[in-house]
């Protein structure tokens, strides 16, 4: 149904969970993947917003191996980058990024199915950010993009949206505003405590339906090795 571009690697550093499914870190997505089921019993969620108030947190990481985890369950997952500013999710699987999302929003009559990309994952497809717009708030507010999204829903059973971080731009917002959940991502000693309280502002004044936060890179000793790892989901 898409177009595979190509059939290279992925990179072992973001993808965990295809490169390594038995890792101890990759049951750690599987466990955010069942927490994230289990918040939202009698509904079923359609799209997910992942967005963290700074740069540098493995916010995409994040994106990228719940999409993964979830897709391998069966699940038609559509990956979409949405941070515009700095993609970087076709550079985690090895495609172009010649066309994308920016694209898509900037031709009225441009057909889904030409711009998502296919990955070695059967359920999985990638819909890259595209070429840097001067106006990425303005796109992603657009009745394009709330038409997209629409249409993203009928051919997928999940849409997977890689946000930029919350502060300082509007993109993230808007976003999570319209997202039926949102992962917020935060890494230890990096993230502030005062950046992680404007970010959680910034979510309450779209009404972002926040399902829980990743605590990313949380620091282990040797004999905790086998039982914590980076990835700790705190709903």
């Amino acid at each position: 149904m898409f177009r595979r571009k190509n059939s290279q690697p992925l990179q072992q550093s973001a993808a965990i969970t295809m490169a390594l499914p038995s890792a101890a870190i990759s049951e750690q997505f599987r466990v955010l993947r069942t927490n994230i089921r289990f918040s939202l019993v009698d509904t079923s969620l359609r799209s997910l917003a992942i967005t963290s108030a700074s740069n540098n947190v493995g916010k995409s990481t994040v994106a990228i191996n719940l999409a993964i985890t979830i897709a391998q369950q069966g699940k038609r997952v559509l990956l979409a980058d949405c941070d515009f500013r700095r993609p970087t999710i076709h550079e985690h699987f090895a495609l172009p990024n010649v066309h994308g999302l920016t694209d898509l929003l900037n031709n009225p009559t441009g057909v889904v199915q030409d711009y998502v990309q296919a990955t070695r994952l059967a359920d999985l497809s990638v819909l890259t950010g595209g070429p840097t717009p001067p106006n990425p708030a303005e796109l992603l507010s657009s009745r394009r993009m709330l038409h997209l999204e629409k249409e993203f829903e009928e051919q997928f059973d999940l849409i997977i949206y890689d946000t930029p971080p919350l502060l300082g731009f509007a993109d993230a917002q808007i976003v999570a505003g319209r997202a039926e959940g949102t992962i917020f991502v935060v890494q230890h000693g990096v993230s502030t405590k005062a950046d992680t309280e404007k970010a959680s502002e910034a979510l309450k004044r779209v009404n972002a339906n926040v399902l829980g936060a990743v605590y990313n890179r949380v620091p282990v000793n040797a004999e905790d090795a086998n039982r914590h790892h980076y990835y700790q989901n705190k709903s």
